[in-house]
């Protein structure tokens, strides 16, 4: 009988000992509160045996004060590769059972090691993350590990996809890395993002709150617009990220996958040419014309909680990714606000980042107007989405459904902002401003002088409305490209997208813009 080397039972006890994470005791803590241990949730993750886990010997090197009585392999993360759906990602795990999954300079350094092989690999790159913020032990040496990873956030934007998982709390300046990717996914009532938590802010403002009303996910998915998506359990929110990525190409220089779909390329769906109400101030929902368009069951919506009168998300459209933006009519009649502008702003930034084509519906009577909104910087946050669209590289085609009046017209994707094919509705109204208002203006002597007001402003604007409020005035100076029945749209993306696969439009020779943040 062959002995066994010494050597390989040690190396068994030690892996075992890495895999233990903070110890039984602390791991079924996490498991009484319903979380998973952050080892099942990379296996979760991740295709089934694909994981291969880097650097679990670590342990955690500076404490000066001699703090930390234990030393924990690993150092409260797990760092690795694996595939998703066969394509390889890179990940890290933070394992709360070690010091509260607290980041430490070596803790730090095999983040940014994964970081740096995903860039190098043209693969993308998963954060789950649950933690409570900088190791106060290792004092200045956390917090430059810190910096040390917000910059990789920074740098590898728009290289390749990085997606946040919240899994647990994000507390202070940890919250700056979701903060930089392209998508942050929570859990509700259990994870967590604030900047300074309910005890600081008691003490330092005296103001009292839990930290679900500071940082929960109903804040972040509907008042600070920091998460894009909530979903009930970890394992949603694994799942949620994987089909994120099925959108998504592994890196900027590769296209996006395509999906095979049964939903023909030629269908039209008559209930689009009933959908706009023949009253023009009567709402419709938009989120029904896009799910009537793209291929069925396909539109991820994001954001969705979030400035609502604005829609962004991915669909497929002839079995290809697109990046769906537009107004919701039913939501502050589609007008566009601060957040509407920033929301709109990032994702059309992330599709030209992604060679994902835009397709924008647009039915917005201007820009909100009001002293709150002024005083805010709505012309800032405006010009933001006028920038990325002028910015956008990628294919881009726009269908006017009803309204397009004024700044909203323009920073739509309108067509000269170098949308490529703009398509209009008969209900298509595009102008500088709705009919009333404009009779309002042009004609208001004529209009106070008349025997009966109201009668003279209502037949003038009827007048304005007739001659101007179509889309056959803007077609005929060429600001669309054709007038189509609703039903056709479907077809004509398709067809359009098709003759723009080869699209080249490089941007002139520069560091990077200057966008008014």
């Amino acid at each position: 009988m062959i002995e066994e080397d010494p050597r390989i039972l040690e190396l068994r006890k030690m892996r075992a000992r890495a895999i233990e994470g903070g110890g039984a005791e602390r791991t079924a803590r996490q498991k009484a509160k319903g979380k998973m241990t952050s080892r099942e949730r990379v296996e979760k993750l991740l295709d089934p045996g694909t994981f291969n886990e880097l650097e679990p010997f670590i342990t955690h090197q500076g404490d000066e004060m001699h703090l930390l009585t234990e030393t924990y392999l690993g150092d409260g993360v797990i760092t690795g590769y694996g595939q998703i759906d066969g394509r390889t990602v890179y990940v890290y795990s933070q394992d709360f059972t070690i010091y509260g999954g607290t980041l430490s300079e070596m803790q730090s350094h095999k983040i940014c090691r994964v970081m740096d092989l995903a860039v190098r690999n043209g693969a993308p790159f998963i954060s789950l993350i649950d933690s409570g913020g900088a190791r106060i032990q290792e004092g200045v040496r956390s917090l430059g590990g810190y910096a040390e990873i917000f910059r990789r956030n920074a740098q590898y934007s728009g290289v390749v996809p990085q997606i946040s998982v919240m899994l647990g709390p994000c507390a202070g300046g940890a919250a700056y890395s979701p903060a930089l990717t392209d998508l942050i996914i929570m859990v509700e009532k259990q994870s967590f993002m604030f900047l300074t938590g309910p005890e600081v802010i008691k003490a330092v403002t005296g103001e009292v709150i839990d930290a679900e009303s500071l940082g929960g996910t109903d804040i972040h998915t509907g008042v600070s617009g920091v998460a894009h998506l909530a979903m009930h359990s970890e394992q949603e929110a694994l799942a949620m990220a994987r089909y994120f990525l099925s959108y998504l190409p592994s890196n900027n220089v590769e296209n996006p996958p395509y999906a095979k779909t049964a939903d023909p390329a030629t269908r039209m769906d008559e209930e689009l040419n009933h959908i706009i109400p023949l009253d023009p101030t009567s709402p419709y929902i938009m989120h029904q014309v896009i799910e009537r368009i793209v291929d069925q069951g396909t539109f991820l919506e994001l954001q969705p909680n979030w400035a609502r009168n604005a829609i962004i998300g991915l669909a497929r459209i002839g079995g290809h990714s697109v990046g769906i933006v537009g107004q919701e009519p039913a939501a502050m009649a589609g007008v566009i606000d601060i957040d509407a502008s920033d929301k709109m702003t990032r994702f059309v930034r992330m599709c030209d980042c992604f060679n994902i084509p835009i397709v924008t519906f647009v039915d917005s009577p201007g820009f909100l107007p009001g002293i709150a909104q002024e005083h805010s910087g709505i012309i800032r946050h405006g010009a933001k989405l006028l920038y990325a669209y002028s910015e956008a590289t990628v294919p881009k085609v726009c269908i006017i459904t009803r309204k397009a009046y004024g700044g909203a017209y323009v920073v739509m994707s309108s067509k000269y902002l170098g949308t490529d094919v703009t398509y209009a509705w008969p209900s298509a109204e595009i102008a500088v401003l709705g009919a009333e208002g404009a009779a309002n203006i042009l004609f208001k002597r004529q209009i106070e002088a008349a025997s009966d007001p109201a009668a003279e402003r209502k037949k003038l604007a009827e007048e304005y409305r007739a001659k101007f409020n179509n889309p056959y005035y803007a077609a005929s100076g060429g600001y669309v490209d054709d007038i189509i029945e609703p039903k056709e749209t479907r077809p004509k993306i398709i067809a359009a997208l098709s003759a723009l696969r080869d699209k080249f439009a490089p941007a002139p020779p520069r560091k990077h813009g200057n966008i008014p943040v």
